[in-house]
């Protein structure tokens, strides 16, 4: 398990942010690595984001000095989404088969976790999102079709998508976190425009699905805004202070995650295209 640390900015600071230091600050550049975990903590409202790939063997993930615990979920609850091949997680006692765009809830006090691909010519991929906890909720495998839909947009203004509730108060109880995926329809590329911000809880997001292409994702406050260019499975650290919304040069798929104090879905300070800069 590689575990890289990031720490808070404030929005004042990031307005000076060369291209560079926003990517270093805020990008998530490398998300998968064969029979490894590569993990972000972000000091935004304590996050773990990251993709886990077991290809040859399974892929524990454990405790330590960073986490200040005997094992990774002792205060922390997780979700997970699966965008690769079919694959297994062991959590404790309990076996979840995932197949590709299957979730999974994990509840705090998980002592042993592990991941598994089925195929190593197929592997799984996990895109995880982990936040402290102060209670255990019951496990949970949510698949596509059970998650929470929230149809969007429209092809006027090519951000027609559909958005997947896994891990929502709609779907499950969690501390936290909640976590879903956003897939845009062919001929549409924008997505959470007109955009907004919430103060009350951060967001990580992971784009896939572009292949090729290329994404511009959007954040700062929405006067002194910025992009940052991304590629195929990258993923970007969202302060509540700022907006989150992208545009890509082809559709694509998206996973997102939030964490805070608000888990309200509508909790969102909109702001009016034409009041951008």
């Amino acid at each position: 398990m590689k575990l890289d640390i990031r720490y808070p900015s404030h929005p004042q600071d990031a307005r000076w942010y060369d291209t560079e230091k926003l990517r270093r600050q805020y990008l998530i550049e490398k998300v998968f690595e064969k029979d490894e975990a590569l993990l972000t903590y972000s000091h935004f409202d304590r996050i773990i984001a990251g993709g886990i790939m077991p290809v040859d063997t399974k892929v524990a993930l454990t405790g330590g000095k960073e986490l200040a615990s005997q094992y990774f979920l002792e205060r922390r609850e997780m979700g997970i989404i699966n965008v690769g091949g079919p694959g297994r997680v062991y959590a404790d006692s309990d076996t979840y088969e995932l197949a590709p765009r299957d979730g999974l809830y994990l509840g705090m006090s998980i002592k042993t976790l592990e991941f598994e691909s089925l195929d190593p010519a197929n592997p799984a991929k996990y895109w995880i999102n982990s936040c402290p906890a102060h209670q255990t909720y019951p496990n949970k495998k949510i698949n596509i079709k059970d998650a929470a839909k929230r149809p969007l947009g429209s092809v006027e203004t090519c951000n027609k998508r559909v958005i997947n509730q896994y891990i929502h108060p709609a779907v499950l109880k969690t501390c936290q976190l909640c976590m879903g995926l956003t897939e845009l329809e062919p001929g549409s590329n924008w997505n959470s425009m007109p955009c907004h911000t919430h103060e009350r809880r951060m967001e990580v997001y992971f784009y896939f699905n572009l292949g090729d292409n290329i994404m511009f994702h959007m954040m700062g406050q929405p006067q002194e805004t910025r992009h940052i260019i991304m590629h195929d499975e990258q993923a970007v650290i969202s302060p509540s202070w700022s907006i989150h919304c992208g545009v890509g040069t082809s559709s694509y798929a998206f996973i997102w995650g939030m964490c805070g104090e608000n888990q309200e879905f509508d909790d969102m300070d909109n702001v009016s295209p034409k009041d951008m800069m």
